[in-house]
């Protein structure tokens, strides 16, 4: 079972890159793009949140087991993680020519409220974090989760980043919807 569940959650993260790579480059032009100093704040947390999750070999505490290597585990890892992978991608669909890896806003920019941006305002966010929770668990290690916790503060800073942009862009809209829709976990936060 530890193979299976290994190999299915490494095969959930080379889908999630390799979509990501191929959807990339049907975006809208940028009207407006982030300085590199907000861009670092967000990505060095989530660079070394995604290095937790690819080094296997890490010096103590790091390698750590504190979750058991259980069946149980292995595939509530999996099935938590594949979740996670659906999210993402239906949110990226939805988001469409609208989405960018940067925090930018487009030509044309559309306020999205529909598909998952009906329950959460940045679901790709909420769909990466159930993955790296899901591998989290699978992996079993403290890595994992001080993955998830550094990846969650940088996901943080650029939703906060985002937020921003778009009450500029929108100032009337968004209000609304940030009172209507929770950032990342529905109906909570």
């Amino acid at each position: 079972m530890q193979q299976t569940a290994n190999g299915i959650v490494i095969g959930c993260w080379v889908y999630f890159v390799v979509y990501w790579m191929a959807s990339a480059a049907h975006g809208k032009k940028i009207a407006e793009r982030q300085s590199l100093a907000s861009a670092l704040a967000h990505r060095i947390p989530i660079g070394v949140g995604w290095w937790l999750l690819i080094i296997r070999r890490l010096p103590w505490p790091m390698n750590l087991q504190v979750m058991p290597h259980t069946d149980f585990f292995m595939v509530a890892g999996m099935a938590i993680c594949v979740l996670g992978l659906y999210v993402t991608i239906w949110a990226r669909r939805t988001l469409a020519g609208n989405w960018s890896s940067d925090v930018t806003f487009k030509e044309g920019h559309e306020l999205i409220r529909t598909g998952p941006y009906r329950y959460v305002r940045h679901p790709i966010y909420t769909g990466l974090l159930i993955m790296w929770i899901g591998t989290a668990i699978e992996i079993g290690q403290v890595r994992g989760w001080v993955g998830v916790a550094l990846v969650t503060i940088g996901f943080w800073i650029k939703l906060s980043q985002e937020e921003r942009l778009l009450l500029r862009h929108f100032p009337e809209e968004y209000p609304r919807y940030q009172k209507e829709v929770k950032a990342l976990v529905p109906w909570i936060i």
